[in-house]
């Protein structure tokens, strides 16, 4: 089995790719960060695999991608300490293989990068990839397989996180889209501000980016919150949450 790791700000991401079946499974996560992370990997790491009956042994290789460099010492050495393996970090020398291109690999997310493989893998041709992560991006990229382009606004949770952290008497609200763009209280009101403008920051800048380059794309929405905004279903052509552990695996198996 193959094992991806996928460190973003808010989560550790552990899926397992069942290479027989070649599809995905297993997923679980631990916060990234405060001071518990390596508890958290020596605790809730070996009890998951205890759980679902999967030993250790069983996995085969190991791709990490990463974009809070300063945990990655840690993981790598729970890697060797609990499986045995040592993983696969990418980094900006892992993208030289790829049929993908960025002119600055040494700035661009190695998430985002593992999106763009996995997009242009699939669709080989121009793609927009909206990731809904602690940042919402959208990365472009032409039929040839070059990046053109990547924008960045906070993500949702950020978005009400901030909110809320800012006023002294607005609440923490659940993500979850209301019936009306028209607030009939203070909770309705969170939720419709964000969720809905969300939705149209999201439409105007796939126009936006569509009318300047003079291009029509193929839209492809990942991350855990990418189907929150219910309005965007007929925006995408496709909603793949799987997306950044695909290009992780991919890069990984470029590498080997």
């Amino acid at each position: 089995m193959f094992l991806a790791i996928d460190a973003g700000n808010s989560n550790v991401v552990f899926a397992l790719y069942q290479e027989k079946e070649k599809k995905w499974t297993n997923h679980f996560r631990i916060e990234t960060k405060g001071s518990k992370l390596t508890s958290q990997l020596s605790k809730k790491v070996p009890l998951y695999f205890l759980e679902h009956g999967i030993s250790p042994t069983e996995i085969s290789k190991i791709g990490f991608s990463s974009v809070v460099p300063e945990i990655n010492p840690t993981i790598q050495q729970f890697c060797q300490n609990y499986f045995g393996t040592d993983p696969y970090l990418i980094q900006p020398k892992s993208f030289k293989k790829l049929p993908v291109t960025s002119l600055k690999p040494n700035e661009i997310g190695t998430d985002l990068m593992c999106n763009v493989m996995a997009a242009y893998t699939k669709f080989q041709k121009a793609v927009i990839i909206v990731d809904f992560g602690t940042a919402l991006t959208f990365t472009v990229v032409g039929e040839d397989g070059n990046i053109m382009g990547v924008n960045i606004v906070p993500g949702l949770r950020t978005a009400i996180n901030s909110l809320v952290q800012n006023t002294s008497k607005l609440p923490m609200v659940d993500l979850k889209m209301p019936e009306s763009a028209l607030g009939q209280n203070t909770i309705h009101a969170i939720q419709a501000g964000i969720l809905y403008g969300y939705t149209g920051l999201v439409k105007g800048m796939i126009e936006t980016i569509e009318n300047e380059t003079k291009k029509k794309y193929q839209v492809i929405a990942t991350g855990g919150l990418s189907t929150v905004l219910t309005p965007l279903t007929e925006v995408f052509d496709e909603i793949d949450r799987n997306l950044t552990l695909e290009g992780l695996r991919l890069i990984t198996e470029v590498n080997s």
